[in-house]
């Protein structure tokens, strides 16, 4: 029985596109497949989804169609095409829309497809945890860390096979990385379970690097802190995480930051804290306090009578942020202190000094007199 002509069973013209033919075929195969036609029929229908089948196979290849378009079916039986259209499966219903999904997830993802090749994959990122002080965190600074690299093997040359030997495609996927599922009407693509996508298996595996074509060592990385940076902020490096599988991009190095607790600051945001401790004698007396801050000394003035708690903001001399156009304040709290180990002398005076506050009654003491009150209002 003589061949159909391919254009004919596809109903497009000689000078048809690529893409004019592959849409031809999916119409046709969505139309033909067995598990959409049962029953009365289904005999005639698997032919005509044969029939497109082979047609689409020869004239998507372009070496296979210019044989046809100048020698007819002879041209590519002796390119070693396929004889007649009952010696195919079924899986060109899977290569009719598996583009399909190409087209919507993209092949710059996570996981993309070589043409007609294995799967490849985006590497792994990697985290590295870094911890700077806090002067460090505010003023930014340059570094160097140690982190994972990959470097091809110098003795199989990256190939991963033992010298003298080489990878063989991989019998379960016949070196596609891909395998097809047939469930129900639908025929799922999925990455080879054998290979794991790589489209090869390697027989004889390379002993220095048991057949992974790299040797993990460690490499140098300049690393730049910016100013301002704070707790927990990353610090992204392009290109620096783990080597993509089948020629994919490399994964990033995200640097996570960690502050360093501080003797005399604490930081909320932009803004910086700490607290002064400040004798009796002064806080009744009044007058100036040093304090520290990150670019130096500055002095605050206590007025008579200062209070424990009360706080002192210096503007200017937080922190600024990285995305601050201002720096944040410093809060300095006062913290009265008791005196401790007191001489007889001390002693002596000490109790005078507080007979003499008795006597001036409760102008020496507002915040106990407050206090004595609302204590009365309590249990009346």
């Amino acid at each position: 029985m003589a061949k159909r002509d391919y254009y004919e069973i596809l109903g497009v013209v000689k000078n048809a596109s690529d893409e004019d033919i592959k849409k031809a075929y999916r119409k046709l195969a969505m139309k033909h497949h067995p598990d959409r036609n049962q029953g009365e029929g289904a005999a005639k229908s698997e032919e005509q989804f044969k029939e497109a089948k082979q047609a689409y196979e020869i004239l998507s290849e372009p070496a296979k169609r210019q044989a046809y378009d100048q020698y007819g079916h002879a041209g590519v039986e002796q390119m070693g095409g396929r004889g007649g259209p009952g010696t195919e499966g079924f899986g060109g219903f899977a290569e009719a829309f598996g583009d399909i999904f190409g087209d919507i997830f993209g092949a710059g993802g996570a996981a993309g497809q070589r043409r007609g090749g294995s799967q490849v994959y985006r590497g792994g990122d990697l985290s590295y945890a870094m911890e700077i002080s806090l002067e460090e965190a505010a003023r930014g600074k340059e570094t160097q860390i140690r982190i994972p690299s990959w470097e091809e093997c110098n003795v199989c040359e990256g190939s991963g096979a033992k010298p003298g030997t080489s990878a063989k495609p991989c019998p379960t996927c016949h070196g596609s990385g891909q395998v097809h599922l047939r469930q129900g009407f639908f025929s799922i693509q999925q990455t080879c379970p054998n290979c794991h996508g790589s489209g090869k298996i390697i027989p004889d595996p390379c002993v220095a690097c048991t057949g992974v074509g790299r040797i993990k060592t460690n490499k140098t990385l300049e690393v730049k802190i910016p100013a301002g940076i704070n707790e927990g902020m990353r610090i992204r490096s392009a290109g620096n995480g783990e080597p993509g599988t089948n020629g994919g991009p490399p994964g990033d190095l995200y640097i996570e930051i960690r502050i360093k607790a501080h003797d005399i600051f604490e930081r909320d945001g932009d803004d910086l804290h700490c607290t002064v401790p400040v004798g009796i004698a002064t806080a009744a007396l009044g007058g100036g306090v040093e304090v520290p801050t990150l670019g130096g000394k500055a002095e605050i003035e206590l007025p008579e009578g200062t209070q424990h708690g009360k706080t002192f903001r210096l503007r200017g001399k937080g922190v600024r942020g990285i995305r601050s156009s201002y720096p944040g304040d410093l809060y300095c709290h006062v913290a009265v202190e008791t005196p401790i180990k007191l001489t007889e002398p001390q002693k002596k005076l000490l109790k005078e000094l507080d007979e003499s506050f008795k006597k001036g009654g409760d102008r020496h003491s507002p915040n106990a007199k407050s206090w004595t009150d609302r204590v009365k209002d309590l249990f009346k």
